[in-house]
């Protein structure tokens, strides 16, 4: 038996822990902007597809009825929807532009639009979706 030999324990120096720091640095500068873009490109596909099925719905309201509603609430009211579409944009399902019809008579929604501001990745207005 050895007596006085110590291990000795080695941790990481101050430069391999800078080097560690600057490549999580640099990734992150890489990764980031593409998941904020991937953020917006979804809100902007959920705001489509629920504007599409919002007028499909309208128009099968209008089937069923021979009318349009007279509020978007008629629509959940009468099971047609589950809940007020949802715009991502703005974050809240109440602020929509509503269309009415040409005809009065007929019922007060013909068709829906987002009040977002701004455009689309293609340039298109939200409020033209």
């Amino acid at each position: 038996m050895v007596i006085g030999m110590s291990k000795k324990i080695r941790g990481f120096t101050l430069i391999e822990l800078l080097v560690v720091l600057a490549i999580v640095a640099l990734l992150s500068t890489l990764a980031l902007p593409r998941y904020f873009q991937s953020i917006d490109t979804a809100k902007e596909t959920i705001l489509a597809d629920n504007l599409r099925v919002t007028r499909e719905t309208i128009d099968k309201f209008y089937g069923d009825t021979g009318r349009y509603p007279e509020t978007l609430d008629e629509l959940v009211e009468k099971k047609y929807l589950r809940a007020l579409p949802y715009d991502p944009i703005i974050e809240s399902s109440t602020a929509w532009t509503i269309e009415p019809p040409d005809d009065g008579s007929k019922g007060g929604v013909f068709n829906l639009k987002s009040t977002a501001p701004g455009n689309n990745r293609e340039g298109k207005a939200f409020n033209q979706l």
